[in-house]
């Protein structure tokens, strides 16, 4: 007897036994009102990524990802909540409850046009900066440095990269990056829209099953051609990078915004615009841009930057920090504000940024090389992010 009751507690405080950690794929029947693909990307740790559609990356906490895993491998709903009561010591009504609202969460997202490539189901966002996940969630591909001619040339450190990677070069780097675990990839500069094959590139990123982004200066979007080309590739989300007196750039945000695309508009703070700034937000805010990202030349100019951020969650309007821009003397990220407090930094955790050469770095401006991702191992690589 003394042995059953020893097994008894044994049995029901022996920690939970993870999921097996590997990748799981659901499309959703033919007669579905909207068709829909999920993948699920499971990990040792018991946490997931379930990305809608190559669209949506959703971080999943383990109860999270145990109700996507059941969804995708067809588990009935009776089994799943009998299995869920069993794991967690929780009535299997309240699991069934659970689940059915963890399901009606995700379709929602399935019908929902224009959202957030980031989404967080369960999860606190800063548990994905602290280094302890397999692989980062995104990887920030600089496709070259090259600029238009409109823009700054020094806006670029051009003699960091002695070449750029060709076409398959970067097929070879997305299938490494999306094989060790990476679900998003955004395509960025220098200005990425002078790559003849920045389509293709998104194209084989939505081949994949990666959620793709591209990061601009908005020009090239205004030939209707063009844009559409990414667009049908399978872009999911744009950043504009917004130069106020460029009037191409306000033509681009006009055309981008009726499309069902996410978009975010970044804006830099300088002592030129200073005087214009806040007219500037209003205007894109009254246009209907739904998100922005903030940054600033000058460490003087963080008290208007600060007022520029209170008035964006004041109009009940979203602030993307975590996003890169191209290239800038000052890394942005160190001065935006979200929620009126200095974010986790993911720099070397959630994400990686990678030169026109391959070079790996744990973020733009941080001068310190991983390795090359296209002639070095993916497990190399990690090993050499920062650690702590």
């Amino acid at each position: 007897m003394f042995q059953s009751m020893r097994q008894w507690f044994s049995d029901l405080f022996a920690p939970i036994r993870m999921l097996p950690a590997g990748n799981y794929s659901y499309q959703s029947p033919a007669d579905s009102e909207v068709p829909y693909r999920l993948h699920l990307r499971l990990l040792p740790n018991g946490n997931a990524t379930l990305i809608v559609n190559a669209h949506t990356v959703l971080h999943l906490n383990q109860t999270a990802a145990e109700y996507a895993y059941h969804w995708i491998n067809g588990t009935p709903e009776a089994d799943m909540s009998r299995i869920i009561e069993k794991r967690y010591a929780i009535n299997w009504i309240e699991a069934l409850k659970e689940y059915r609202a963890f399901k009606d969460r995700v379709l929602e997202m399935v019908h929902t046009p224009d959202l957030d490539p980031e989404a967080f189901l369960g999860f606190d966002r800063s548990q994905l900066y602290s280094g302890d996940e397999q692989a980062p969630i995104r990887l920030d591909a600089a496709l070259t440095y090259r600029t238009s001619s409109e823009s700054s040339p020094n806006l670029a450190p051009n003699d960091r990269v002695k070449r750029e990677l060709l076409t398959e070069e970067w097929y070879q780097i997305m299938d490494k990056a999306w094989q060790a675990g990476i679900p998003h990839i955004v395509f960025t500069g220098g200005e990425p829209t002078l790559r003849p094959d920045l389509p293709d590139l998104v194209a084989y990123a939505e081949k994949l099953g990666m959620v793709a982004g591209v990061i601009t200066d908005g020009l090239r979007l205004t030939n209707s051609e063009y844009f559409h080309s990414l667009l049908q590739a399978g872009l999911d989300h744009l950043m504009i990078v917004l130069d106020p007196g460029e009037d191409q750039a306000w033509e681009a945000v006009n055309d981008v915004l009726p499309e069902d695309i996410f978009l975010n508009v970044h804006c830099t703070l300088t002592e030129h615009n200073a005087s214009n700034f806040m007219a500037v937000l209003k205007r894109l805010a009254d246009k209907g841009v739904r998100s922005f990202s903030l940054s600033t030349t000058s460490h003087e100019l963080q008290d208007q930057l600060k007022a520029a951020a209170d008035y964006i969650t004041s109009r009940g309007l979203s602030l993307v920090w975590d996003l890169p821009v191209p290239y800038s003397p000052l890394h942005p990220v160190a001065l935006e504000i979200a929620e009126h407090e200095q974010p986790p930094s993911g720099a070397g955790h959630a994400w990686l940024y990678i030169e026109p050469d391959g070079d790996v770095l744990p973020a733009q401006g941080v001068l310190t090389v991983m390795g090359n991702l296209l002639t070095d191992p993916w497990e190399t690589i990690w090993a050499n992010r920062p650690k702590g």
